[in-house]
């Protein structure tokens, strides 16, 4: 399965060769379908709560918040297997220090989406789901660079 992903993947970079390393287009083809993964699981959440809090009895979430939390552990899920397996495969650090190293940055990850989607969507009054687009952007953009050098790096 890994060897006809990555195949397929491949399959579609010979344009994009000059643009960007054949790592980083795995990374933009993986984070891209994570992505709509994690925008799909959103929707659905935003859909789901229908704009009722969602109380957990020790906590209280607003629907946009819910939403985002329930994409997250899709999207953590779905991101750490396709990075492992399919664009960061020559590092050689293992797997559960892979895992841990991924959960740290996935949480900072998350940390800044929930911030920026409080800021679009409570005091912008932006659209949540449009929010969450948007704020998908800037967390892509950090996670690349936190994947490649923290989490996924190889020894010296």
């Amino acid at each position: 399965m890994r060897k006809l992903l990555t195949n397929i993947i491949d399959f579609f970079y010979p344009p994009f060769r000059r643009l960007m390393p054949l790592q980083t287009f795995r990374y933009a083809a993986c984070g891209g379908a994570n992505t709509l993964i994690g925008l799909t699981v959103y929707l659905l959440g935003l859909i789901y709560f229908n704009n009722k809090n969602v109380d957990f009895g020790f906590v209280v979430l607003k629907p946009h918040n819910a939403a985002l939390f329930l994409s997250a552990i899709v999207s953590y899920l779905v991101g750490f297997i396709f990075n492992k397996f399919l664009v960061f495969t020559e590092s050689n650090l293992r797997a559960r220090i892979q895992l841990f190293r991924y959960g740290v940055s996935f949480l900072v990850n998350l940390c800044i989406n929930y911030f920026i989607l409080r800021l679009f969507v409570e005091i912008l009054h932006i659209q949540e789901f449009v929010a969450q687009i948007m704020a998908s952007v800037v967390v892509i953009s950090f996670s690349y660079l936190t994947q490649k050098h923290f989490t996924f790096r190889s020894k010296g």
